[in-house]
This record gives structure tokens, C-alpha cells and sequence, in this order.
């Protein structure tokens, strides 16, 4: 499907099903970042989501941000009940302005819906020749361990760097859960094994069968370690922001409260410390490339370069958007 007409089809579907001509903007352009560069399933089915949580609550669609610069290298944002997408849209210039006279900023976030595709903001940074790390937290989704309870969401960690045009940025967008939670839904729709370790079921064992997992909970990547930097960024997104735990978070598919979900965006400027970082960071990955190491987001580059003009789009995910239009 041609992108402006589909980007002009999903704006409409953002204002039918409540949101405010800048919260639509900013949603319909992280969800075209999302499938054309980053992680698709973040991209339109993921779009779905949020339109049902505007018709039921669980977005604020007419959401005014608050901004309070606590000091001058560090924003705290209180989205309001709206899309984490528009905070960071609203205060973007004035950040990147702040990254670039001190070297390095905080932007940091309560009280929104799920983040979405964390790799559209590092990669929007990127774009601008800022290094970035940015977290998430949400409704719990994942124990700490095989047997445990839900005790943190998925908690994505995404890391951007700047590469020279016409090379997209490097990209390194992941959750501290073994697999994503669109991921585990996907195959309990296909009714699709998952691979073993990944998740438990309600009582606490080891699952493959993921309509078992989704009434369970996903495990981290990794072990204790995963579950270490669950906590990490649990600590960032939530308690640097005063959004909620997500023991305490509202659930981003039911229920009629906002989620009050956090994120922290942490950028810093390399050319003020490298002018030739760019270079040099470009030269270390092709070096690796040589070894065999496979650099997230390599994937990606033929479309980032390509410059296409139209987007595969699942015709049941399209199908919906265009009924919401009419409700």
C-alpha cells in the first residue's frame, strides 16, 4: 500500500477513535518508523492497540503533557494519560538543544500508555548525530525466574548511534524477556509451539504452548542476568519518572485506566568529544562485519536506503483499521 495513503488511512483511524490531530501525528509516525525500519510487529498490528485502548479508555486522547525542567540537563514529563510518542515529540527540539550545549540530557516520562517501538526514538536521536539509550516499563508481564509471578513487564533497552549518510544508524532495540510479548501472542494465535525456557504456565513450570504462556509469564533472557537488567531498567523508566511499578501498572489491553507507563531517554553529542566518531564507529562495525559478527539493523539498510514508497500491510490489521474509521 502506497505509504501517504496508508499514513493518511491511519490518521483518520487515530481521530474516529478519539485522539487529537497532534497525538494522531505522532502515533502514525512512530508506527510508519516502526515497520519501515525498525521492528514491524510494533509497526500497524501493534497500531491496533492503541486505537482500541483510545475507544476504551486506557489512552487519554486529548492528553496535554506537562513539562517540568528539573534542571537544565533534565526533563521530567507527565504525559497525562496519553501516548508516550507525544511528550517526546512535543519536547524533542528543545532536548536535542539541551544534549547539545551540555553534551548530554535526561528526558524522562510518567504516566503514559506503553512505549511502543523504543527504537523510534534512539533512531530518531541518531538521525540528529546523538548516541542514545532509552528504556521502558509497562503492565507485568514476565517473573524473575521459572516458578515465580508476574513481576515486570517485557522492560526494552534500545541503544542508538549515528552513522554517515546514506548509512542508516546503528540500532539495538530488545526486551529483557527471553521473546516479545507480540511475539508469544503471535504463535498462540497460530497455536504455534515457542521454544523451550522462554515461559511458564499459571503454574509456574516451563511451557511450549503459548496460550499456556499467555495465561503464565514470559522469563528473561539470560537468567538471573536478564532479570537483573529487567530491574535496571524498571529502576530507570519507573522510578526515575514516578510512573508506576509495573507491578502497579494498568494492563495496555483491558481495563479502562490509563496504563501509567515510564520511559527515560538518555542522549549524549559525540562530535563535541569526536568529531570523527561517525567514521570511526562505521569503520569498527565493517571490522567486525569481517569476523562474523552480525550488527542489528543490517537487515534494514536496503529499505532505509531504497527510499520506498509503499509498505506491506497485513490485510486482517488493515481490514480492522479501515472499520474503526467508520465507528
Amino acid at each position: 500500500m502506497p505509504i501517504d495513503e496508508l499514513r493518511q488511512l491511519a490518521l483518520e483511524a487515530c481521530l474516529a477513535c478519539g485522539s487529537s490531530p497532534a497525538m494522531a501525528r505522532a502515533l502514525v509516525d512512530a508506527t510508519l518508523s516502526a515497520a519501515r525500519f525498525g521492528r514491524p510487529e510494533l509497526g500497524f498490528p501493534h497500531f491496533v492497540d492503541y486505537l482500541a485502548s483510545l475507544r476504551e479508555g486506557r489512552i487519554n486522547g486529548d492528553a496535554k503533557p506537562r513539562f517540568n525542567h528539573v534542571l537544565p540537563a533534565l526533563i521530567q514529563a507527565d504525559a497525562d494519560g496519553g501516548i508516550a510518542q507525544l511528550g517526546f515529540d512535543l519536547i524533542y527540539d528543545d532536548f536535542t538543544k539541551r544534549v547539545k550545549t551540555f553534551g548530554i540530557s535526561v528526558f524522562t516520562q510518567k504516566n503514559s500508555y506503553t512505549a511502543g517501538e523504543l527504537g523510534y526514538y534512539i533512531r530518531r536521536l541518531a538521525q540528529d548525530g546523538l548516541i542514545s539509550i532509552a528504556v521502558a516499563n509497562g503492565p507485568p508481564l514476565m517473573a524473575a525466574a521459572e516458578g515465580g509471578e508476574r513481576v515486570y513487564c517485557t522492560n526494552p533497552l534500545a541503544f542508538g548511534a549515528p552513522m554517515p549518510a546514506p548509512l542508516p544508524p546503528l540500532v539495538i532495540d530488545q526486551a529483557t524477556s527471553a521473546t516479545a510479548f507480540v511475539t508469544l501472542a503471535e504463535a498462540a494465535k497460530a497455536q504455534s509451539p515457542i521454544a523451550h525456557g522462554i515461559a511458564i504456565d499459571e503454574t509456574g513450570a516451563i511451557t511450549t504452548d503459548p496460550v499456556k504462556a499467555m495465561l503464565g509469564a514470559l522469563l528473561p533472557f539470560g537468567g538471573y542476568k536478564g532479570a537483573n537488567i529487567a530491574l535496571v531498567v524498571e529502576m530507570l523508566s519507573a522510578g526515575l519518572s514516578g510512573a508506576a511499578w509495573s507491578l502497579d501498572a494498568g494492563h495496555f489491553l483491558s481495563g479502562e485506566h490509563p496504563v501509567n507507563a515510564g520511559m527515560t531517554v538518555i542522549a549524549l553529542f559525540p562530535a563535541a568529544v569526536d568529531p570523527d566518531f561517525q567514521a570511526r564507529a562505521t569503520a569498527q562495525l565493517e571490522r567486525l562485519r569481517t569476523k562474523g559478527v552480525r550488527i542489528p539493523g543490517d537487515r534494514a539498510m536496503s529499505a532505509c536506503t531504497a527510499e520506498t514508497d509503499s509498505l506491506e500491510v497485513d490485510a486482517a490489521v488493515l481490514e480492522t483499521i479501515r472499520r474503526l474509521c467508520l465507528q
